[in-house]
């Protein structure tokens, strides 16, 4: 494995700065990351034992039923199948209609290709599988896509989902923000085969150096660099608003706020066959993964004391955060391994979810450490359309003014790497195949008034 480039040192200069702003910081965060280690090997033992089962599992029928603990349970675990959210020939039609779509415009983009630059150390993950065997497609705008993320019942999963998270001052409503609202934000699909595919490793979306470089956006783990994790909370909304994710304008980086990634399948799909995995603990891997740039262990990794707390010590001197890279002038990340984070247990605690069925959603809380099978031992097709829960937020609201117009135009939305767009395609979905009012409200449409 090759050395990942090392960060500037001005990030040294970050984690003093960081350090300036909490007393008694280091006696504070070291007792902090004894608690959490020790947490950890009690809370990796039951993910590990229970398995998929370990995941939450909801009816959409029952979403506004679900009692105080079971939404507990899901928001510690951050991550939840949320079944029979579309009818199931509804979910399998998309998948035939999106298949379709690819034979009659053969020129989409899609994994592996070698024809797009930005594509091709992506392309790298796809071990084994011929260059003309996309599986992994950059369409955006198909009418599939468009009728999935306008429908009804998924857009009121998303904002179920979005109500998850809080206002802790209780200060009254925030001006421009609406829980109930949901946006729509439009992403890609895949329709994944047997066979091996290492494209996405364990890591976290939607902001990478940006958690300690942001101000807003480190507000959001505060309670946590103040020594005080167990009072950490994912789902408070301060810091969330404002936080910037994007600051070095990375492609194919998130600038909007996704209080939940999602996928809706389209396939059946179990473990072992190409599904996601997650680390089903979002307070302790929040805890870990902002703590761990302050600690370097003193033995190297592979020695038989290296997970024990005393061979971890306090340290401002590195540039190091760990699993974070340089990467198209900005950064990536985190991505966590054994070698860099040992203490979550990753071989053994990155958790499989459920088997899902076609019309099934799985979604998994913004700041989830999460993964792809790296092989896919099934006999069928994995298919998902990437579908988020995204709230009315002020910078959201932005964002989908912006994304409607590269819709209207059939252009890649703004957030992803650029290319031919699909206008140029037959069969690209239009504002009249959103299937909802609440759907056009979501792409930033006007609402026909009879």
């Amino acid at each position: 494995m090759s050395t990942p480039a090392r960060l500037p040192a001005r990030f040294s200069d970050l984690k003093r700065e960081i350090a300036g702003l909490y007393p008694n910081f280091q006696e504070r965060v070291t007792q902090a990351w004894g608690e959490i280690i020790t947490q950890l090997k009690i809370v990796n033992a039951e993910i590990a034992q229970a398995g998929p089962d370990y995941i939450p599992q909801v009816n959409f029928a029952d979403l506004d039923k679900l009692g105080a603990e079971e939404i507990d349970t899901i928001k510690r675990r951050g991550s939840v199948v949320i079944r029979d959210v579309v009818d199931d020939m509804e979910a399998i039609r998309w998948k035939t209609q999106l298949e379709e779509f690819v034979k009659t415009n053969p020129d989409v983009i899609g994994m592996p290709d070698p024809r797009v630059p930005i594509m091709k150390l992506m392309c790298i993950g796809f071990s084994g599988v011929p260059e003309n065997d996309k599986q992994f497609y950059m369409l955006y705008w198909t009418k599939p896509q468009v009728e999935a993320r306008s429908h009804p019942n998924m857009l009121k999963a998303s904002a179920w989902l979005n109500n998850l998270y809080h206002n802790k001052t209780n200060d009254g409503p925030i001006k421009g923000v609406d829980l109930s609202t949901p946006l729509t934000y439009a992403d890609r699909f895949r329709i994944r085969r047997p066979g091996i595919w290492a494209l996405h490793p364990p890591h976290v979306d939607g902001g990478t150096i940006e958690r300690w470089e942001d101000p807003a956006f480190r507000e959001c783990f505060s309670d946590i660099l103040s020594g005080d994790w167990r009072s950490h909370d994912p789902y408070e909304l301060k810091g969330r608003l404002n936080a910037s994710t994007s600051r070095y304008d990375r492609p194919d980086q998130a600038s909007v706020f996704r209080t939940f990634q999602g996928w809706l399948a389209m396939s059946q799909t179990a473990p072992t066959q190409g599904t996601l995995r997650v680390y089903p603990d979002v307070l302790l891997s929040n805890s870990y993964l902002i703590l761990r740039p302050f600690f370097r262990p003193k033995a190297p990794a592979g020695s038989l004391d290296f997970l024990s707390l005393e061979n971890w010590e306090f340290d401002l001197s590195s540039s190091e955060f760990p699993g974070i890279f340089p990467k198209d002038g900005g950064y990536y990340g985190p991505r966590p391994t054994p070698e860099t984070h040992p203490h979550l247990m990753l071989e053994e605690t990155m958790t499989s979810v459920p088997k899902v069925f076609p019309g099934d959603t799985v979604f998994w809380h913004c700041d989830v450490i999460h993964s792809v099978e790296h092989e896919h031992t099934g006999t069928g097709d994995s298919a998902v359309m990437y579908i988020p829960a995204v709230p009315l937020t002020p910078l959201n609201q932005k964002y989908v003014e912006r994304q409607r117009e590269t819709f209207l135009r059939g252009q890649c939305p703004p957030d992803f790497p650029q290319g031919p767009g699909e206008a140029s395609f037959a069969g690209v979905g239009k504002a009249d195949d959103i299937l909802s009012p609440i759907g056009r409200r979501a792409m930033g449409l006007p609402i026909s008034v009879a």
